[in-house]
């Protein structure tokens, strides 16, 4: 068949579900101007992060990781931010996931927080290198105690039969670590930092004519630039 006789999406039978294409916001005026920025991008993440806080958005820590596997293919999921600074982002997870796989292979990374309440974004692009053991089992005895049974009891990104297996798994562990009792940090689980590259800070705008400014890190001595996108 041609490309131009090939049956439209709506002509083909598919699952009853609302219209996707006419869905669209309508987004905010106010918008995001070069004068108003901060020096660097960790310190305006760290104005926008406060207002997605004071805002009441759900997770606003949440972020959605991109890598990429040694066949070229991208692969996302969504975690959740535990630390940020001028170093860069931190997250956790098991070193033996498929993010955690890729990573060890390509380090480049991406992340994006969806700020959809306030039609905001923000996309990172940088590299993962992983933070100290010291600095990782502080975090991980702030972590529930179930989460921390978790951590151990899940192989992560690895086929498993069923779900009785996985909490088979927990409940040994519980049994072996009651609550109140001290849960040592995995050895094949701890954190990443990812050091900022480029730094896209989106902000919705009438008409889709949004608001990009981009902070760009040529070389540690040029410090950080900022260029405006296109939408």
């Amino acid at each position: 068949m041609l490309q131009d006789e090939a049956v439209h999406p709506a002509d083909a039978p598919f699952y009853e579900t609302p219209d996707p294409s006419p869905m669209r916001a309508h987004y905010r005026a106010e918008g995001l101007a070069e004068a108003d920025l901060a020096a660097d991008p960790y310190g305006q993440f760290a104005r926008w992060f406060k207002e997605a806080v004071a805002a009441g958005l759900h997770e606003p820590n949440a972020m959605v990781v991109s890598t990429v596997g040694p066949d070229g293919r991208p692969s996302s999921r969504t975690v959740l931010l535990k630390a940020f600074n001028d170093r860069g982002f931190v997250f956790y997870t098991n070193y033996t996931s498929r993010k955690g796989r890729e990573l060890a292979e390509n380090p480049h990374v991406s992340l994006l927080f969806p700020w959809h309440p306030l039609a905001r974004q923000v996309i990172v692009s940088g590299t993962a290198e992983r933070i100290g053991r010291d600095e990782t089992a502080a975090y991980f005895r702030t972590r529930p105690h179930g989460s921390q049974l978790g951590a151990w009891a899940s192989d992560q990104s690895a086929v498993v039969t069923s779900r009785a297996e996985l909490e088979h798994a927990y409940e040994e562990l519980a049994a072996r670590y009651p609550e109140g009792e001290q849960v040592p940090a995995p050895p094949h689980w701890g954190g990443y930092r990812v050091v900022a590259e480029a730094v896209e800070f989106w902000q919705g705008r009438l008409n889709r004519l949004h608001d990009r400014l981009r902070y760009v890190h040529d070389a540690p001595a040029d410090g950080w630039r900022v260029e405006r996108l296109a939408p």
